[in-house]
């Protein structure tokens, strides 16, 4: 295997590591609600350290973005307005939900849209050769795994209530939400595969290629901060809980950590991208909901979350995680 194909694997990892770990702080807000620290995460993770990159890692940032055309910049704008509004239904549809189902959705959907649209759009000749099998046959054990991994956790929330089942109110409406956040949530990715040309004329301005995608990340995320911090707002005036703020520490540095390891996880997957060869931002999106999941169910393993679950459901999660295994290969292959 190429060393470039083994060192993106790895930023992959890390960056999905990271990702499926950046909600971990929020467990040490004690004196705030959920909107005040997610108002402090989206400032620091959709505006602060985006624009410091950009400004650190790319020379003569101002001329990249006025030498663009404004459709280069108003298509990852909407996409990244598009992923915001995913962000705030994800939310709604996890408690509606159940996080085990909600989960399963809406990432099993993210996943499949972020992998195939851009390989679809931008490289359709290869889904015909032996790599475009790799890539299809990958996808479809992550999505198995996936599944697998939200019946074990929804196997989970029965044994936790004692085996009856979570009634929804308007569960219909609740379900059309998930999906819709499913299809939305990739948006992200395709801000940056569709951005390209603003990461192009960063690279003939001066900027190294691995260090491109961080043009593209001020303007993407700066879309995916409206919806993030309007919802926020909304909820802080709703339930009055603005004076909440008075209390400043720790409460702010853990929501600044939330916002740096989530932007952290996004900027190495964006450099992954460049060494992921061809396929970069499909097999690359892919692996990134692949080791964001391994990460997450792996922290809740070893924090005890599991601890009441039946073996059952524990063996349901590790059927589920081998599989994602199996697709990480899969899908590592298909970029040799």
């Amino acid at each position: 295997m190429p060393s470039h194909l083994i060192f993106g694997i790895f930023l992959v990892l890390l960056a999905g590591a990271m990702c499926g770990n950046c909600m971990t702080p929020l467990r040490g807000v004690r004196n705030w609600k959920w909107e005040n620290a997610w108002l402090i995460f989206s400032f620091v993770s959709l505006l602060l350290i985006p624009s410091v990159l950009a400004v650190v890692t790319i020379p003569h940032l101002t001329r990249v973005y006025f030498q663009v055309s404004l459709n280069d910049l108003l298509v990852p704008l909407l996409f990244g307005a598009g992923w915001g509004i995913a962000q705030v239904l994800f939310g709604i549809s996890v408690v509606n939900l159940g996080m085990a189902l909600g989960f399963s959705i809406i990432v099993g959907l993210g996943a499949l849209f972020g992998t195939l649209v851009p390989v679809l759009v931008q490289r359709r000749e290869l889904l015909a050769t032996p790599q475009g099998s790799l890539l299809l046959t990958g996808t479809a054990v992550m999505l198995a795994g996936v599944a697998v991994c939200g019946y074990a956790g929804r196997e989970r929330e029965r044994s936790e209530v004692s085996g009856a089942a979570r009634r929804v109110s308007g569960y219909g409406v609740a379900l059309a939400l998930a999906v819709l956040c499913g299809v939305l949530a990739p948006m992200v990715n395709f801000a940056l595969a569709f951005g390209e040309n603003v990461a192009r004329q960063a690279v003939q301005l001066g900027a190294a290629p691995a260090n491109a995608p961080f043009a593209v990340w001020p303007v993407a995320l700066a879309g995916g901060f409206i919806p993030n911090a309007g919802y926020s707002m909304y909820l802080l005036s709703r339930n009055r809980s603005w004076s909440a703020f008075r209390t400043v520490w720790p409460e702010t540095g853990y929501s600044a950590l939330m916002g740096l390891l989530w932007m952290g996880a996004v900027a190495l997957y964006g450099v992954a991208t460049r060494f992921l060869g061809t396929l970069g931002t499909s097999t690359g999106w892919g692996l990134y909901q692949i080791f964001m999941i391994l990460a997450a169910n792996g922290s809740g393993l070893l924090m005890g979350e599991w601890a009441e679950a039946t073996r059952g459901s524990v063996r349901v999660l590790l059927a589920g995680l081998a599989l994602l295994a199996v697709a990480t290969v899969l899908m590592s292959i298909a970029n040799l």
